[in-house]
């Protein structure tokens, strides 16, 4: 490591708190590339976990949030700022027409949120009870832990917010026999990511809002890493066929400048009134204008064609690869959400594309999960299919399976 990365080591050990525990120091991004504090370069197939979609230091959003700071960076929510409504405008129109959104500045604010519109919405009737699956994951403030079903990460901050309670993940008869008279929701990912990148069954969602349309409970859609075009449409629930009452996102919301947002459809678009609610650094003018920056990537550059066209190549070329090792059970996914899956723990294989200078994921312990840029390039596709190749290879005789 150079004298840069060991100074800062020492400071972090010193300074920040341990939830975190850095081996590279990146300085310098752009689109699928980063570099070290040493000058080398790093093809990024891990974006910030989903964040920079469109890629490091994209020219449009690095020029709104330029022109914008030099008009108006915050000021409080108690006045009108234009961006907000505008981007409102869009996000609406393109997921629950008729609805409203509220903005705030992570994917936890916004499930948090997400929350206490479903129990407000409840409560009407007494209910207040909201059921999530098992293996999902929703934030980590309290009451998105206990909505997370991994029990790994609540560990230690007992007790868990009553109201919630788990069932597996596509099994609609567990959903039927865990509804009570107090349950107003039912809260899910179409796509879980830190779960295993596992998708739902489309035929179980259909299901699943059917029960909720008979039961008066809402669809709770949490979208904050499966959305905003990373599985090829604007919206994950869109890739379904099946529409939700209340939508969660961030993550790539702003390529990577902090936000987060809540769209309610039309039947809870108003449940919240003035003082229910509130985010000081929510929707401010410099957050909005990153946030209508990369809504223009996707009407004009293609992004969400680009992102289904290299997201089959590399699920097709990545389950060749895999046929060769009895150690990959198989590659799923969805765009350029994708996961190969092992019958072991994957963190091996991704130090081993860490070392071949390829930043990749981990998720649910067993699958490398992969979520480049939407505007990732075919040669860039074909670079990560290689890397991957090698660093398979070098796995299976770590691992002694060779």
């Amino acid at each position: 490591m150079g004298k840069l990365f060991e100074e800062t080591a020492d400071k972090f050990k010193s300074y920040v708190m341990p939830t975190y525990a850095p081996s590279i120091m990146f300085v310098r991004g752009k689109d699928a590339r980063l570099w070290d504090d040493e000058g080398n370069e790093y093809l990024d197939f891990a974006s910030g976990i989903a964040v920079c979609s469109l890629g490091h230091c994209n020219d449009r959003v690095t020029r709104a949030i330029q022109e914008q700071c030099s008009k108006l960076v915050h000021i409080s929510n108690l006045y009108m700022n234009e961006l907000m409504p505008r981007l409102a405008e869009k996000l609406v129109k393109e997921s629950l027409p008729g609805g409203k959104a509220f903005f705030c500045n992570s994917g936890a604010e916004a499930n948090e949120g997400m929350i206490k519109l479903a129990r407000k919405y409840g409560n009407k009737t007494g209910r207040n009870h909201i059921i999530s699956m098992e293996n999902s994951f929703h934030g980590r403030t309290l009451a998105t832990l206990a909505a997370t079903g991994r029990a790994k990460y609540r560990k230690g901050f007992e007790p868990d917010m009553p109201g919630f309670s788990q069932v597996p993940f596509n099994d609609i008869e567990a959903l039927k026999a865990a509804i009570t008279p107090d349950t107003c929701a039912v809260m899910l990912e179409m796509l879980q990511g830190e779960g295993g990148v596992f998708p739902a069954d489309k035929d179980y969602l259909k299901a699943v809002r059917a029960l909720c349309d008979e039961k008066d409970i809402l669809l709770l859609c949490d979208e904050v890493q499966c959305g905003m075009g990373r599985l090829g449409t604007r919206f994950a629930y869109q890739k379904f066929g099946v529409e939700p009452d209340i939508i969660t996102m961030a993550k790539a919301i702003a390529n990577g400048f902090p936000m987060g947002a809540i769209i309610a459809g039309k039947k809870c678009a108003d449940v919240f009134e003035v003082g229910n609610h509130a985010s000081t650094f929510g929707g401010t003018p410099l957050a909005c204008a990153a946030a209508l920056a990369v809504q223009d990537a996707f009407d004009q550059d293609g992004v969400l064609e680009n992102c289904e066209k290299e997201g089959e190549f590399l699920r097709s070329e990545l389950a060749k690869i895999g046929e060769k090792y009895s150690f990959v059970k198989t590659v799923r996914g969805m765009g350029l959400m994708i996961g190969v899956v092992l019958d072991r723990p994957a963190g091996g294989l991704a130090s081993i594309l860490l070392k071949d200078k390829m930043v990749a994921l981990t998720a649910g312990e067993t699958v490398l999960r992969l979520v480049p840029p939407l505007t990732i390039t075919r040669n860039d596709s074909k670079l990560a299919i290689e890397k991957i190749g090698k660093a398979l290879a070098e796995f299976a005789k770590q691992e002694g399976l060779q």
